[in-house]
């Protein structure tokens, strides 16, 4: 049987450097070396690729609307299902020491059910050919509320030290436990943290690490983490974050 890979989510609600901290994330464990990574762009406002120096040719969504726009090119040996989950699977953008796969939006408003429902169909056939698959979810909690996924190894919460951004990590968490979606450990991640200031100790989830006030993660977002120096104030104090989410877990895996 066909190993799982490890499933990290990464959370929080918008403007705490979510999506920053995702592509921190996914840079560590390309650059360390722990694996093969599939990096999942779960947010509809597709920041990802960016943060990480892609620019997805296509996404879901795009696919979606493509095939149901031409229906004709679907082969007769295939279902529909069957040939928008091929699409996705052949067309996922390729980088150095990662894949990126990208939920996007499709055209007209209405509801992401059937989107979240492809992307959870290829996520569950996909893992087995990745160490490890980083989420990045959106910004609101719709996203957990659809059960893209049921099961995550572990739970990476942002927030910035405000009492707003602290309540809204504990519902994140909250609702986690309420719609039984199984976790290993949870982490909370403190962006923003002005000097001498500290966070609640009582906080129900374990902080992992925090960010300073002086390299605010939201300062990288439009620039390409993967090209940012070792060197950097920012790559360490986050680097040093992640040696301990991952290193204290038990299912580190070392590169062949």
């Amino acid at each position: 049987m066909n190993k799982l890979g490890k499933i990290i989510a990464v959370a929080g609600k918008g403007g705490v450097g979510k999506t920053t901290v995702a592509s921190f994330l996914i840079r560590y464990l390309v650059k360390q070396r722990f694996g093969s990574v599939l990096a999942v762009d779960a947010d509809p406002n597709s920041n990802l690729g960016e943060s990480l120096g892609l620019n997805p040719a296509q996404d879901i969504g795009s696919i979606i609307d493509d095939i149901s726009k031409n229906i004709g090119q679907v082969p007769v040996s295939m279902s529909k299902d069957e040939y928008i989950s091929y699409r996705i699977e052949t067309t996922l953008d390729e980088s150095n020491g990662f894949d990126l796969l990208t939920l996007g939006r499709p055209e007209g408003s209405g509801c992401y059910c059937y989107v979240n429902n492809v992307l959870r169909g290829v996520l569950s056939r996909l893992m087995s050919s990745y160490d490890y698959i980083v989420i990045d979810n959106e910004a609101g909690l719709e996203h957990l509320s659809r059960k893209t996924v049921k099961k995550i190894d572990t739970l990476i919460i942002v927030s910035d030290n405000t009492s707003v951004g602290l309540k809204a990590a504990k519902r994140i968490s909250d609702l986690i436990n309420e719609l039984k979606i199984e976790y290993k450990k949870s982490y909370l991640i403190v962006n923003r943290l002005r000097a001498n200031k500290k966070v609640d100790s009582g906080f129900p989830i374990e902080i992992a690490g925090t960010i300073s006030e002086d390299i605010n993660l939201l300062g990288t977002t439009q620039a390409n983490i993967m090209n940012l120096g070792d060197d950097t104030q920012i790559a360490k104090e986050i680097n040093e974050v992640f040696s301990k989410i991952i290193e204290r877990t038990t299912y580190r895996v070392l590169a062949k």
